[in-house]
């Protein structure tokens, strides 16, 4: 009786001990991790991605549409991006580039609505106004030399931009 009533207690204790982290993790699980900093990091490494290949299409392939059209996605879908003055820079540049007529690869003229956006005019602003923003937000930036001598071309500095008609040029 004193080995079933000692193996008993020992089974119990064993069980206690065993349920408290599980009764932890349980509820661990069942709220599971906070939302907000799971889709942060998984903004993060898509908008790196996304940003790898404009960065590709920019350097390597000179196909500067498809970077200016990666980076107005990048610049709209990602406005907390760390790298957004890198994005920004591409997409100043390749905004220039088209308007200068240079790359292997052209704006598409299927429309009259893509002969207006992606007029050599319009690509002109567009590009002053992201190597703009670009100087404006980020002082420190390694792009910021290559952006003002670009501006330079372009006039100067485009006006001070809100965040509200970023928002509704980057909707567009």
């Amino acid at each position: 009786m004193k080995k079933y009533l000692l193996m008993l207690c020992g089974i119990a204790l064993a069980s206690a001990c065993a349920a408290s982290p599980a009764l932890a993790q349980t509820g661990t699980v069942a709220k599971g991790p906070d939302p907000s900093v799971v889709k942060d990091d998984d903004a993060e490494k898509s908008a790196k991605h996304e940003l790898e290949v404009a960065r590709h299409y920019f350097k390597m392939k000179k196909a500067y549409f498809a970077a200016y059209k990666r980076t107005n996605e990048l610049i709209a879908g990602y406005p907390e991006f760390s790298r957004l003055d890198e994005v920004l820079y591409i997409a100043g540049m390749s905004g220039l580039y088209l308007s200068e007529g240079k790359g292997k690869q052209g704006p598409p003229k299927d429309t009259p609505e893509n002969l207006q956006e992606y007029s050599p005019a319009s690509l002109r602003t567009e590009a002053r106004t992201y190597l703009s923003r670009l100087i404006a937000d980020f002082p420190e930036s390694k792009f910021r030399k290559e952006a003002e001598a670009a501006l330079r071309t372009l006039g100067g500095a485009a006006k001070k931009v809100s965040s509200k008609q970023r928002a509704e040029s980057s909707k567009q």
